[in-house]
């Protein structure tokens, strides 16, 4: 089995809600043009038939959070349509969707974990996707806690997606990005900057065992392996001098190793070898981004497939990134 743990969908009643409440600029009419898989179950089906058989998916809702379409009550109700056509979703198509990751409103931290609680006891989610920012605020904003210490309670994965948008410039003296660095680039960066807020946030030290699942294989965490550990056993020793409290029991380097990751690189077998060996193969799981490509989801289904295909690795190794450790952190069936 292959079991896909990172791809998104917008599910009917979602659609038409967020259609609605959305600001136009937004521009979510253009996901229709270009990812039909991403509405369609039936160009979806058609993409996932590629895959050959064993081919399933853990199922979660696309950019933008809700929190970005709505206000708090707006969001609450956005999250709740998306979660329950999600849940119909998985026991409709059980040789399909495996599971679902709840969408929750993070405008409103209440009511996202009284969402999440519906959505893994009522509704059988097996996992929740937050973003690497909160309308603009860093992950170890003390109100922000309790979102990840319930999720912990809970012991369902955290799926970690970034969030930058192009009205967040690349430089100081502009107004917004340029190039489409704000994606290309911006969400690598951004996932390591949650991944370092959340590490400082003392998340690790408070739920030793939480599962927090970062996407595009941990942005650049793996290729600045060194320098994370250089820069921080400087930074230690400056704070020490200073006789600083430092906020974390460990090495802040030996932190970034806590989290999972999935295989998401656009097919670059290079890139997939640089995390592995970052986060170790019993903490990286296979995913797709589908149908985030240009191809309606055809393409990134066949490049993350064809990297894990050559990759150098034992049969027992690929098993468990297909297969096994996707059950074991969601705790599948």
């Amino acid at each position: 089995m292959k079991i896909d743990v990172f791809n998104h969908i917008v599910t009917p009643r979602y659609r038409e809600a967020r259609l609605k409440l959305a600001s136009p600029k937004m521009r979510l009419q253009d996901q229709e043009r270009v990812m039909p898989a991403l509405f369609d179950l039936d160009a979806r089906f058609r993409a996932m038939d590629g895959a050959g058989d064993g081919y399933v998916q853990i199922i979660n809702t696309a950019n933008p959070p809700v929190e970005l379409i709505a206000g708090p009550a707006d969001a609450l109700e956005l999250s709740r349509i998306a979660n329950d056509e999600m849940a119909e979703l998985v026991a409709r198509y059980p040789d399909r969707f495996v599971g679902a990751a709840a969408c929750v409103p993070m405008n409103d931290i209440d009511a996202a974990i009284g969402e999440l609680d519906r959505a893994i006891e009522q509704l059988g989610f097996r996992s929740v996707q937050l973003y690497t920012d909160i309308q603009g605020r860093p992950l170890d904003d003390p109100a922000v806690a309790p979102i990840f210490d319930r999720a912990a309670a809970l012991d369902v994965p955290v799926l970690l997606h970034p969030v930058r948008g192009p009205n967040r410039p690349d430089y100081p003296s502009e107004d917004a990005s340029q190039f489409d660095s704000w994606r290309v680039i911006g969400w690598l960066y951004d996932t390591v900057s949650a991944m370092t807020r959340l590490i400082f946030s003392g998340v690790f030290d408070r739920h030793p065992d939480i599962k927090i699942v970062t996407h595009h294989l941990g942005g650049f965490a793996p290729y600045a392996s060194e320098r994370i550990r250089e820069g921080y056993d400087k930074w230690l020793k400056a704070a020490q001098a200073r006789d600083e409290q430092v906020p974390v029991a460990e090495h802040p380097y030996d932190y970034f190793h806590r989290f999972y990751a999935d295989t998401i690189t656009i097919g670059s077998v290079p890139a997939l070898r640089c995390g592995l060996d970052f986060f170790g193969t019993d903490r990286v799981m296979f995913a797709t981004d589908m149908p985030f490509d240009t191809q309606g989801g055809r393409k990134y289904v066949e490049v993350a497939l064809r990297a894990m295909r050559e990759i150098d690795l034992p049969a027992a190794d690929k098993a468990a990134i297909f297969e096994h450790n996707a059950r074991r952190v969601f705790r599948l069936p």
